[in-house]
């Protein structure tokens, strides 16, 4: 077996219906096996996709691992010299996935992706370099944020990933919606940290993956990535990318975030990123009442009350993520 193409279902319903079609229709000229790993999703979704995929692997989880866990359930069980985790809300184009391995197995890379695009075709983030201290992580904060953005842009600081990759572009980690690595890489490297329930966890994993070898997006490759359906649906969230921070999605992406520095970064770096995450709270609500004087509403006090109470809660798990020891980061 060439490559073992790992898929997590979590109530994924056409999602994931369409994005395996889309694999097998493109008729590829290599062996693969697909292998379909289910968060206990309890909705029927065994009889149907098997009954309309005979060939797929099923391997039912016990519970809802997340992301990580499930991962690497099928990962042990993957028999592809290569293994490619594959979100469901992603749909495959052109032999996307033949001609990424193909480039792959010549490559001497350890881990690659394609290019992500929109429904519009027009380019999500699929590459990544990695800010040290996970700087990077403060971005999305709604006025911290902004300020350190127009501070980069003064300074000419490199964007932290790759907006639209040209060409072959070496990075230090790949989104996780499309993420190719060598069998013998991981097996060196480890399997994904099981702490992790969702978000991050592919940084980390890369950042061990990189000590093997380069890691490179393929960026005249593209394969259709819904961003952020299946977590929204997971977290009964909305909006895309990681900028919500003020429902239970975006306090796993915090957590999760934090709980990568930790692990990758050490303690100083963790403890540096969480003092800024809990100065913008009366940042956050300065800000809001400003904007309110000025007419703007682009923020509210709702959202200050929500992120507020998501740092308490990270707050309390900090004992915890300094001790660095083995927790499931799980917040649903």
């Amino acid at each position: 077996m060439e490559l073992s193409i790992i898929i997590i279902n979590y109530k994924c319903g056409q999602l994931i219906i369409d994005c395996i079609r889309s694999i097998i229709d493109q008729n590829a000229a290599f062996n693969y096996e697909i292998i379909v790993v289910d968060n206990n999703s309890n909705d029927g979704s065994k009889k149907i996709l098997t009954g309309l995929f005979p060939s797929i692997r099923w391997i039912e989880m016990s519970y809802n691992s997340g992301f990580a866990r499930a991962n690497n359930e099928g990962m042990r069980n993957a028999t592809g010299e290569s293994i490619l985790l594959l979100n469901p809300d992603t749909i495959i184009e052109d032999n996307a996935i033949e001609k990424c391995y193909h480039s792959f197995y010549k490559s001497g890379y350890v881990a690659c992706g394609v290019q992500l695009l929109n429904p519009d075709r027009t380019p999500q983030i699929s590459g990544n370099y990695a800010m040290k201290g996970g700087l990077n992580y403060l971005l999305p904060l709604p006025y911290t944020g902004n300020f350190l953005k127009f501070f980069a842009s003064i300074l000419n600081v490199k964007k932290p990933n790759v907006p639209d990759a040209n060409g072959v572009v070496e990075v230090d980690w790949i989104n996780g919606a499309f993420l190719m690595a060598e069998k013998e890489a991981i097996d060196k490297a480890g399997l994904m940290d099981e702490d992790f329930f969702l978000f991050a966890e592919e940084a980390e994993w890369c950042s061990r993956l990189k000590k093997i070898g380069k890691l490179c997006i393929y960026g005249d490759i593209n394969i259709i990535h819904l961003q952020g359906e299946t977590s929204n649906e997971t977290f009964a969230s909305s909006g895309k990318g990681y900028f919500n921070l003020f429902d239970r999605k975006g306090l796993q992406i915090m957590l999760s975030n934090l709980v990568r520095i930790r692990k990758q970064f050490g303690a100083t770096w963790f403890l540096f990123i969480l003092f800024f995450y809990v100065l913008e709270m009366p940042i956050f609500f300065i800000g809001v009442v400003f904007s309110r004087i000025f007419f703007s509403k682009k923020y509210s006090f709702l959202q200050v009350k929500n992120y507020t109470t998501n740092i308490l809660s990270i707050l309390k798990l900090t004992p915890t993520v300094l001790s660095n020891r083995p927790h499931f980061y799980k917040v649903l």
